[in-house]
């Protein structure tokens, strides 16, 4: 059981790190000012980072759930 959940929670933080790191920042420094004037002609993709927001959001809350378990049985 230990094991389980450990292996658990360690996919949970590897995929949480992967999933964050892939999401596009609020502010895009240079590339944002650069690119600016190109999202205002062809719009911007907001498919993908509505998904990788839940996707977040759902791993977020199985580190929790991980890291609760693991810390109140053992």
């Amino acid at each position: 059981m230990h094991t389980l959940l450990l292996v658990l929670h360690v996919f949970f933080c590897l995929a949480l790190i992967a999933v964050v790191l892939l999401q596009s920042g609020r502010s895009f420094g240079l590339s944002g000012a650069i690119a600016g004037g190109a999202q205002a002609f062809f719009g911007k993709k907001k498919g993908l980072d509505d998904l990788l927001a839940n996707v977040t959001r759902y791993l977020g809350i199985g580190f929790f759930a991980t890291a609760l378990l693991l810390s109140i049985l053992f």
